[in-house]
């Protein structure tokens, strides 16, 4: 369950909880990278935003993520991979993203959405008629991953995959901070009016969206958190409810976790978006807030 950000608010608020943020890679060597060392009395824990579709270009990373994951005996992503792409978990998200026998798409969208989703799918070459069953949320993911990987973009390329494929085969620990259930239930707890605004704003704003990244790949590169900030976080917050849901809600569930790898052997791996990184209410402030040392590598 991968998948993209909104209003621009509602496909940002989709980026955060899946974080299907589409990076191009530049040429120039970055001064640093979107990656931090954070330490505490006993240990140190890496830090790193994630970006969950690339194409080949992009590789090979930069040397400073490549050391600081050899450094890592765990790697922690905001869920194991290997629950998230087991076919018991993929099931499971159809059967939660299926609207009830009686209900359709026709029935729960407004006349407008409906009207236009069925224009996209049509010019994805894709019929209606089959799809009619999905919930709004389900079929809005469907379509943006759709749309990037027409465009060139792989989630097999993707940061978080090539970071769990990598401790698979070297033989590291891995650990999920939250389950497929709990990601899924971000989507599927929304309201009916929630998912046809964040389906009709999926639509408006796929066929820009690739300039939209450009731009946060330059920042994300060079390792420029207030560009990356600024950019994904100010959409989000106009809103408040998604802000929380998404973001703050989860960053503070999480907190715990991280504080508890301080206080293990061994050094640990931390992916996740680069959202949950930055800003006032982003991990890297609530462990300076809590008194831990924080530095950009």
């Amino acid at each position: 369950m991968r998948s993209p950000l909104g209003n621009r608010t509602w496909q940002r608020a989709l980026a955060l909880l899946v974080l299907l943020t589409f990076v191009a890679p530049l040429r120039a060597a970055p001064a640093r990278n979107f990656l931090w060392k954070a330490t505490g009395r006993q240990n140190v824990v890496y830090l790193v935003g994630s970006v969950h579709m690339l194409t080949k270009d992009y590789y090979p990373l930069s040397p400073a993520l490549d050391a600081a994951f050899k450094d890592a005996n765990l790697l922690v992503e905001e869920a194991d991979l290997a629950e998230m792409l087991s076919p018991e978990s993929q099931m499971k998200m159809l059967m939660r993203g299926m609207l009830p026998e009686n209900q359709s798409l026709q029935k729960v969208l407004s006349t407008k959405t409906y009207t236009d989703v069925s224009k996209r799918l049509s010019d994805l070459g894709m019929p209606i008629e089959p799809l009619q069953r999905f919930k709004p949320w389900l079929l809005a993911l469907t379509i943006m991953s759709i749309g990037w990987q027409n465009a060139g973009f792989d989630p097999e390329l993707g940061l978080d995959k090539h970071f769990y494929d990598r401790a698979l085969a070297e033989g590291k620990q891995i650990q999920g901070l939250e389950t497929a259930d709990y990601q899924i239930s971000r989507f599927d707890q929304m309201t009916t009016d929630q998912q046809d605004r964040m389906l009709s704003e999926s639509l408006k704003e796929l066929d820009g969206e690739q300039s939209e990244v450009t731009r946060l790949a330059d920042a994300w590169r060079i390792g420029d958190a207030p560009t990356v900030e600024r950019i994904v976080l100010q959409s989000l917050k106009e809103d408040p409810v998604m802000y929380q849901r998404l973001l703050v809600e989860r960053n503070r569930n999480w907190l715990p976790r991280l504080e508890s790898y301080f206080a293990r052997q061994g050094r640990t791996f931390v992916v996740v978006g680069a959202a949950h990184l930055v800003g006032p209410d982003g991990l890297l402030a609530l462990l300076k807030a809590k008194g831990y040392q924080i530095e950009q590598i």
